[in-house]
């Protein structure tokens, strides 16, 4: 199983970056998958997921507007697109994916991990 996260870099307050990760090893369709940050000194906190089987999709308070999260099955990638970025969004993002099942809840269980991807925003 691998989550490869890229499309990381250096961004000015208010730009823009988009986000992708490529998974393999496991049968994308079953999964609720999305992204977590991490900050400096911060725990891990959920920040965007997709529930690949029927396009359903969430958002932290701190992100819903200027992030916007999609899928494509085919390819098995993820992407995570950001505007308006904040210099409080900059962190480590990773990938995250849990088997869509009943008692599984994606955000607050995570089967597997990718290896993260960092993001800086300047002010």
């Amino acid at each position: 199983v691998q989550l490869v996260e890229s499309g990381g870099g250096l961004v000015q307050a208010g730009g823009s970056l988009r986000l992708s990760c490529i998974a393999s090893g496991f049968i994308f369709d079953d999964y609720a998958i999305g992204w977590f940050r991490q900050a400096p000194g911060k725990e891990r906190e959920a920040v965007s997921g997709i529930t690949t089987s029927n396009g359903n999709t969430w958002y932290s308070d701190s992100v819903r507007g200027r992030f916007s999260i999609s899928a494509d099955n085919v390819k098995n990638k993820l992407y995570l697109s950001m505007n308006n970025l904040k210099p409080d969004d900059t962190g480590v993002y990773y990938c995250g994916a849990v088997l869509d099942a009943p008692g599984r809840s994606w955000g607050t269980e995570v089967d597997y991990w990718g290896q993260g991807t960092q993001v800086t925003v300047s002010s």
